[in-house]
């Protein structure tokens, strides 16, 4: 049963939509009023249909109510906007109630008030049709939809994890965080400035350098007297200054790695983000084009090493921190249904699995050939390996060979559920039909041939990273529901944090092995959900602790 939510004014207005998907009853409720309309929805199991879920769930969850299902009409259609010719009511919907700058979508998020009851309901009777299947489709289409009914499902399912993490909170110990800095940096300074470790290694990197005062902090200052100092780089990157042999480069490099945790996480991300004993991101899902997620502040998929000890469980509690291995590879093999590749994925290392088949000889060089694989390789050893890789396992680096092709000639290409890649920028199809027409200059024709090769790199890794972000959605929606009748109902684990391809639950100490176990059937559980039968094993990495820290 589908029920249709929107906020109206100062109300919160719902509708309970017929099997047709048309409004058949409404009720309008005080926001303080939340349970009134929980009692209000007939019993059974209920799929809330609303504009963003952002918006609205946030003030469910304030007012103690937590839904099972929901289908997030924003979501949803920027995933539906990639397929096929938009009708005209959708491109007023998405103009009207959709950011921009899709498909990011890192900017303004629209505003509850913006969307009427009846708006919602229109919005998603056409997403229906959109993905309902015609009486004399094939079976290819058949799947098509179906696939991407799961991908929708799943989009929705995210959204409504990212507001319960935010809701509930990483915990955070506030004094631990402190003295971690000040072991790193030196006290807090009271009115400013450096710490005083920090200004130390300052002082140090400005003497070796020997070419007077400047700001370290400052890429400009800091490149201008690298010049001086004869140290001919092009730019402060990390790689880069590795590769220079100077007295001044060991302070440097220390310099910008404890200067970017004081800026990214110091004091003030501490007093910004942290608030009774929690850290709670603002999380947005499918922020990214390959459906990964982003966010919009606190860095929750930045936490760097030095500050983790602080994410620390409750007394009585514990942190089950899980890392699926290698899984964008495994996610290649499971998509390209290739079963060499599948069983050298077995275990915990897929790397040693390439050695051991004697695709290479080291496992060093098994991990550069795979990631050449997957973000296109053309030199260097990454480039030299690939040979092999591409004759051992012809039907997985097909995959990402075609989807490079198609991106080179400007063509979209989908994740294996259906999430479709933007086009390239008109600029760049321009010069490509400069080229084409054989008008172009060399230096044109140059330009044109490299640009198409880099989007092609895009477009290869793209149909691999946004898999492993709908399996990652699949995984942490099934364990959402295992976790529903664990523990009691005052102590029950959550879901805290999510990075990628990490998740956190924070557990009383006397079910978290259940809940390592349940982490692991929910990895199954999305595999096949995904990927059938495909004889892939998705192996994890799971620790149960006391902080995050000692996960690693």
């Amino acid at each position: 049963m589908d029920v249709a939510v929107a906020y109206e004014g100062a109300q919160l207005v719902a509708a309970v939509l017929d099997d047709d998907g048309r409004s058949a009853d409404r009720h309008r409720v005080d926001p303080d009023r939340i349970a009134e309309l929980i009692a209000w929805v007939p019993a059974g199991t209920v799929r809330w249909v609303w504009a963003d879920t952002k918006a609205i769930y946030p003030r469910l969850l304030a007012g103690g109510v937590r839904v099972q299902r929901c289908h997030d009409l924003r979501l949803c259609h920027a995933i539906l906007s990639g397929h096929d010719q938009q009708l005209a009511e959708d491109v007023r919907w998405r103009a009207q109630h959709l950011t921009e700058t899709e498909p990011t979508l890192l900017d303004d998020q629209p505003s509850e008030e913006r969307v009427e009851l009846a708006e919602v309901v229109a919005e998603h009777l056409r997403q229906r049709r959109r993905i309902a299947v015609e009486e004399d489709a094939d079976d290819q289409d058949r799947i098509r939809r179906a696939k991407l009914r799961l991908l929708l499902a799943a989009e929705s399912a995210g959204a409504l994890i990212a507001a319960e993490m935010a809701h509930v909170g990483l915990p955070w110990d506030a004094a631990v965080h402190d003295q971690q800095l000040t072991e790193l940096l030196g006290p807090r300074p009271r009115f400013g400035g450096r710490p005083v470790k920090l200004q130390a290694i300052a002082d140090e990197l400005i003497t070796k350098l020997g070419v007077g005062a400047f700001n370290p902090d400052s890429p400009v200052d800091l490149l201008q007297a690298l010049h001086r100092a004869g140290i001919k780089v092009e730019s402060t990157r990390k790689w880069e200054l590795q590769q220079i042999d100077h007295p001044a480069i060991p302070p440097l490099l220390e310099y910008k790695k404890l200067s970017r945790l004081l800026s990214a996480n110091g004091w003030a991300w501490l007093d910004a983000w942290v608030h009774d004993g929690r850290f709670r991101p603002d999380y947005v899902v499918g922020g990214v084009v390959t459906g990964r997620w982003a966010t919009s502040g606190g860095g929750a998929l930045q936490l760097p090493k030095q500050i983790r000890r602080a994410a620390k469980a409750d007394p009585g509690w514990k942190l089950v921190v899980s890392d699926a291995s290698q899984l964008e590879p495994r996610v290649l093999a499971a998509m390209a249904a290739d079963d060499q590749l599948a069983t050298a994925a077995r275990g915990h290392d897929l790397y040693q699995g390439l050695v051991d088949a004697g695709v290479v000889d080291t496992r060093a060089h098994a991990k550069v050939a795979m990631l050449g694989a997957l973000y296109g390789a053309t030199a260097g050893f990454g480039g030299q390996l690939m040979p092999r890789l591409i004759k051992a396992y012809p039907r997985a680096t097909g995959v990402v060979e075609d989807a490079a092709r198609a991106g080179e000639r400007g063509e979209v290409v989908s994740t294996f559920l259906g999430r479709r890649s933007p086009l390239p920028p008109e600029s760049w199809q321009e010069l490509q039909r400069l080229a084409g027409s054989g008008e172009a200059s060399a230096e044109e024709a140059r330009k044109a041939r490299q640009q198409a090769r880099d989007w092609g790199r895009f477009t290869r890794n793209f149909v691999v990273q946004g898999t492993a972000a709908e399996w990652a959605l699949c995984w942490m929606a099934r364990l959402r529901q295992s976790l529903v009748d664990l523990g009691q109902p005052d102590a029950r684990p959550e879901l805290v944090y999510f990075l990628h391809d990490e998740v956190i639950v924070h557990s009383p100490t006397d079910c978290a092995e259940q809940v390592a176990k349940l982490i692991k059937d929910a990895a199954d559980q999305a595999g096949v959900m995904l990927f059938g039968d495909s004889g892939v094993e998705f192996a994890l990495q799971i620790a149960v602790v006391d902080d995050y820290g000692q996960a690693k």
